[in-house]
C-alpha cells in the first residue's frame, strides 16, 4: 500500500475517533491527500457532482417519503392488524406478529428504523401491556425491523446497485427469498423463547371471518407492495419511478381513504424524508471522491491480494468479510459502509467468482446486524426509546437475534441460489 493510501486511511480513522460526522470526515481525508499531491481540487469537486448525478438516486428521497406517508397515514396499523389474525394465536404470539407486521411493512418503506418505528411504535406498548418485558419487547421491534433494508424495495440495495453499477431490479428481486428466509428464522428464534420471554398466554384463536374481515378492511394497506414492486417486475417502470408511485399512492390513501392524514403530518413527513436525504446526499458525495482515491492508490488490489493471500474459496472469503463488515457495522452506518466498502470488496468477490448481486445481499444482510450493535445500533436506540429501556437491558435481550442472523447469513453465503434463484427465473435485467 503506498504512503498516499495510508495517509487516506490514517487521515479517516483519525477524524472517526474524535467523532468528525463521516461525510465530513470524508471530504475532509480526500482534501488532505489532494493537498499532499498537488493534484487540483477541482477534481474533489467533480467528484461530488458526479456522485450524486445519478437518476436512480432520486428513488431514495421517494421511497423515505413513501415509508413516512404510510406510517403516518394508518397503513402500518392495518398491515400489523392483519399479521395479528395469522400468527397471534400462538403462545408469544405478539412477537411474532411485530416480526410478521415489520415484513410487510419492509416491502414499503425500504428502510430499517423506519420499518422500526411505525411497526414497534404500535407493537411495543401493546406487548407491555399483556404483561411482554418491555427489553424483550423492544428487540423484538428493532430485529423485525432491520427488514427493512433487505425486503424491496430497499434503500440499501439501491445504495449498492448505483455504487456497484448492477441492476437494481435484479437486486430487488433477490432481496424477496432471503428476506423471508430471515424473517422465518427470526420467527424461529421467538418461538425458541416463548417459554422464558413471554407471559404464559396464548392470543385469541384463529378465526377465518375475523381473517377475511380484517384483510377486507386493510385491503389498500395490502395493495401497496403490489403497486410498489408490481410495476418494476412487470417492466412497466424502473425502481426510481415506482418510488413516486408509491410516495403518492401513501400520500392518497392516507388522506382520503383513510383520513388520517392532514397537511401538518404531511409537511412532517417531507421534512423526515428531507432531513435523511440530506445526510445520505453529504455522506455520498464525498465517499465518491474517497473512492476514486482509493482506486488511484490501488487500494482495491491490495487488498484483493490480501484476501486471497489468505485463502481463494469464495465462501470463506464471504465469511471473512462478513465478520469485518459485522464489526464495522458497530461503528458505520449502513448508507456509509456500503458506498466506501463496496469499492474496495467488490473487486475481491468477483476475483473469487462471486456473482455481484449474491454479494449486495450479503452485503446488506451483514448492515442489518449493524442495526442492533451498539455503540452505534440506530434500530436499537429507536426501539429503546418507545420501550424504555436501557442500551444494556435491550442489547442483551437482542442477543438471541443477533446469532439468528448471522446463522442466516452463513447459510445464505453458503447457498448462493436462495439469492439467485428468482432473478435467474425472470430474467430481470
Amino acid at each position: 500500500m503506498s504512503g498516499m493510501a495510508f495517509l487516506l486511511f490514517a487521515a479517516l480513522t483519525v477524524l472517526l475517533l474524535i467523532r468528525v460526522p463521516i461525510g465530513v470526515a470524508l471530504g475532509a481525508s480526500s482534501v488532505i491527500v489532494y493537498w499532499a499531491t498537488g493534484d487540483r481540487f477541482e477534481s474533489l469537486a467533480l467528484s461530488y457532482y458526479d456522485g450524486l448525478d445519478k437518476f436512480p438516486f432520486i428513488a431514495v428521497p421517494m421511497f423515505l417519503l413513501a415509508g413516512a406517508l404510510m406510517e403516518k397515514g394508518g397503513i402500518s396499523r392495518r398491515l400489523i392488524a392483519v399479521a395479528d389474525c395469522f400468527v397471534g394465536n400462538v403462545r408469544g404470539g405478539l412477537a411474532h406478529v411485530t416480526i410478521l407486521a415489520c415484513m410487510f411493512f419492509a416491502a414499503i418503506s425500504g428502510s430499517g428504523p423506519a420499518t422500526t418505528a411505525a411497526v414497534g411504535g404500535i407493537m411495543i406498548p401493546t406487548m407491555m401491556r399483556r404483561r411482554y418485558d418491555n427489553h424483550y419487547s423492544g428487540a423484538v421491534s428493532a430485529t423485525g425491523g432491520t427488514l427493512g433494508i433487505l425486503i424491496p424495495p430497499s434503500i440499501a440495495l439501491i445504495v449498492y446497485g448505483v455504487s456497484a453499477d448492477e441492476s437494481i431490479n435484479r437486486l430487488f428481486l433477490a432481496g424477496v427469498l432471503p428476506g423471508i428466509f430471515l424473517g422465518l428464522m427470526l420467527m424461529v428464534a421467538a418461538t425458541i423463547l416463548a417459554p422464558f420471554k413471554t407471559p404464559n398466554e396464548a392470543g385469541v384463536p384463529f378465526d377465518l371471518k375475523r381473517t377475511l374481515r380484517t384483510m377486507l378492511e386493510a385491503r389498500w394497506a395490502l395493495m401497496a407492495p403490489a403497486v410498489i414492486l408490481g410495476g418494476i417486475y412487470g417492466g412497466f417502470v424502473t425502481p426510481t419511478e415506482s418510488a413516486v408511485i408509491a410516495a403518492l399512492y401513501g400520500w392518497v390513501i392516507g388522506t382520503f381513504v383513510y383520513r388520517e392524514l392532514d397537511w401538518a403530518k404531511t409537511h412532517e413527513c417531507i421534512e423526515v424524508a428531507t432531513l435523511i436525504t440530506g445526510t445520505i446526499a453529504i455522506i455520498w458525495g464525498a465517499s465518491l471522491a474517497f473512492g476514486e482515491l482509493t482506486t488511484i492508490h490501488k487500494i482495491p488490489q491490495a487488498v484483493t491480494a490480501l484476501i486471497h493471500n489468505v485463502t481463494q474459496d469464495p465462501f470463506v472469503i464471504l465469511l471473512l468479510i462478513s465478520a469485518f463488515l459485522t464489526f464495522v457495522g458497530m461503528w458505520m452506518n449502513t448508507m456509509a459502509q456500503v458506498i466506501i466498502l463496496t469499492p474496495l470488496f467488490l473487486p475481491v468477490v468477483k476475483a473469487a467468482g462471486v456473482d455481484p448481486v449474491h454479494f449486495g445481499i450479503i452485503f446488506v444482510m451483514n448492515c442489518e446486524v449493524g442495526f442492533l450493535t451498539p455503540p452505534l445500533g440506530t434500530s436499537l436506540f429507536v426501539a429503546m426509546g418507545i420501550s424504555r429501556s436501557t442500551l444494556g437491558e435491550i442489547s442483551w435481550a437482542a442477543v438471541p437475534f443477533i446469532v439468528t442472523m448471522l446463522l442466516a447469513i452463513v447459510v445464505v453465503a453458503y447457498f448462493p441460489s436462495i439469492s439467485l434463484i428468482l432473478p435467474g427465473m425472470l430474467n430481470i435485467k
